[in-house]
């Protein structure tokens, strides 16, 4: 028997479970690529339902003690007395979000000698040591894809709410009750036209290049691996040689590079300069990728338009965090990937992959981060960490 331990965000502050907006969600099997959604032998859950909740438990719970496991759910994760701290020393399986991530560093994978795997409910692993996790001989797995698409939508709405000033011009009408129509438009352009580009071209950075086509806008993107020449010619991309010659040619900057050594701080005074004066960043893809006083300064300076982002370090972050109270933004807390279309995938690809763990088959390849386990059969990917 195995001892699961899940860390998930905290109910609703008007309990548990919500009213729902609406009665079903689409169906999605499949995704661009060819890669099938998560296929678990079964769900004990209705779809749209919130799962990624405490009380949601990745609607794992019945399943897991119908085979005789131990499942512990908790959003409790900070400091040496944190239920995960003192949860964690006989756990077999952790299981985290990028929204509430469970820190699992060096020292709490050393004092977890039965830790064997963690999976991550979503996209984003970057809260898992992995080197540690390779020495531990730990799996490291996470449900790739499940909510690329959702994290894309969100970056272009966040593009759209940035350069319409949306925010400013609704605050005018609800909090402010007025109608004040040239302090709305005051900061209010048409993205049509503009130069966007995408800092990072994998799944997330190519759907939102495919969906920002539309706006007539002039496309442009960095990766270290160069789309194919036909995706190129079909989407009219300019590609750049380095974040540097990217970021001073666009109007609009989408981030969507994972975080690592290289990316690190990469946003930082002088490459923020580089970019033209008035433009905006987007950052739905790590904190830790633009220096966050350098954000502030940039925004009080005027160099930058504004900052929109879904990701904080830490997460949550502390009341006095000053991207909370910095002007020209449009901050969410990191909710892009867990739309309710998406949590019911990866909840479900949680299962399986829990599934397949537990009775001892391989785990999908392409939700593997580290093998530690040896599970991910023939075809397996090889996995570095970088730096």
């Amino acid at each position: 028997m195995a001892k699961i331990l899940a860390v998930l965000y905290p109910d609703p502050v008007g309990g548990y479970p919500p009213e729902y907006a609406r009665d079903e969600i689409p169906t999605i099997t499949g995704y661009p690529g060819g890669q099938t959604a998560p296929t678990p032998q079964a769900i004990d859950f209705t779809p749209g339902e919130l799962l990624g909740c405490v009380s949601g438990e990745l609607g794992l719970r019945r399943f897991l003690e119908g085979r005789g496991d131990t499942f512990v759910v908790t959003s409790d994760k900070e400091g040496p007395n944190s239920t995960l701290d003192r949860e964690l020393p006989d756990a077999d399986v952790v299981i985290s979000q990028p929204f509430w991530p469970a820190y699992l560093t060096h020292e709490r994978i050393a004092a977890a000698p039965q830790l064997r795997l963690a999976i991550t409910a979503g996209i984003g692993s970057d809260h898992v040591d992995l080197p540690s996790a390779i020495a531990h001989g730990m799996t490291v797995a996470e449900v790739t894809y499940s909510n690329s698409i959702s994290v894309s939508e969100h970056a272009v709405m966040q593009i759209l709410t940035l350069v319409h000033n949306f925010l400013p011009a609704h605050e005018w009408v609800t909090t402010k009750m007025g109608w004040n129509i040239a302090d709305s438009v005051s900061r209010a352009y048409d993205l049509e036209g503009m130069d966007v580009g995408v800092l990072g071209s994998g799944r997330i950075g190519q759907a939102v290049l495919r969906r920002l086509k539309p706006f007539d806008v002039h496309l442009h993107y960095y990766d270290v691996h160069r789309l194919p020449k036909e995706v190129e010619e079909e989407l009219e991309l300019t590609w750049h040689p380095d974040a540097r010659s990217l970021a001073s040619s666009v109007d609009v900057l989408s981030i969507h590079t994972p975080l690592h050594p290289q990316t690190q701080n990469l946003f930082d005074d002088e490459l923020i300069g580089a970019m033209k004066r008035g433009s905006y960043i987007v950052n739905t893809a790590r904190a830790l990728i633009v220096d966050r006083d350098a954000v502030v300064r940039a925004l009080n300076s005027g160099q930058l338009a504004g900052y929109a982002g879904d990701v904080w370090y830490p997460q949550p972050p502390p009341p006095d965090h000053p991207w909370r109270t910095m002007p020209y933004e449009a901050m969410t807390p990191h909710v892009s990937g867990s739309t309710l279309s998406a949590q019911a995938r990866y909840a479900a690809g949680t299962r399986e992959i829990l599934e397949c763990w537990l009775d001892g088959r391989p785990i999908r390849p392409e939700y593997l981060i580290v093998d530690g386990g040896g599970l991910a059969g023939a075809g397996a990917r090889s996995y570095t960490v970088a730096g």
